[in-house]
């Protein structure tokens, strides 16, 4: 189920939403081959009425699965969004849609948690291991850099005509 809120709850006092949000509402599969989140998104938010516009703040949390550049482990990473905010426009060319006096706040807070994605994910700060299977070309010579099984010969092989 989305983060939606109803706009004529906010004519009075301000509203507080806090729950949790399916991983999969955040449409994340597939954007990322080292970053998975299996996990919901929990949040806590309030949101106000300023001025003609709304504005959100809160925390945005969700527990990702990562997958090291470098070593190939995977290790949980929590991506807190400890002091997000969000300003929506009521009105004019960017103002936010509404549909049956409700807003939702789903687009915009999958934006932001992409945005935060790690970008080279390590499993630790100083990694800098390779795979086992990286160094077993080193005991064959036949498999090594320049022979015939090479990467780069078999690249060599290819004729475009």
């Amino acid at each position: 189920m989305p983060v939606i809120f109803n706009v004529r709850h906010l004519e009075k006092h301000s509203l507080h939403l806090q729950g949790e949000l399916p991983v999969t509402e955040l449409d994340l599969d597939g954007l990322d081959e080292c970053v998975k989140g299996d996990q919901p998104l929990k949040y806590d938010l309030e949101i106000q009425l300023l001025d003609g516009s709304f504005l959100i703040q809160g925390k945005l949390e969700i527990l990702l699965e990562c997958t090291c550049v470098r070593c190939l482990k995977e290790f949980p990473q929590r991506l807190e969004l400890g002091e997000w905010a969000c300003h929506l426009a009521r009105q004019g060319e960017e103002c936010v849609a509404v549909v049956n006096d409700c807003v939702d706040l789903t687009p915009y807070i999958r934006e932001d948690i992409l945005l935060a994605f790690p970008q080279h994910p390590l499993c630790e700060p100083g990694c800098d291991k390779l795979p086992r299977s990286a160094f077993s070309g080193q005991n064959n010579p036949s498999k090594g850099i320049g022979s015939e099984s090479s990467t780069w010969a078999e690249l060599n092989k290819l004729k475009f005509n």
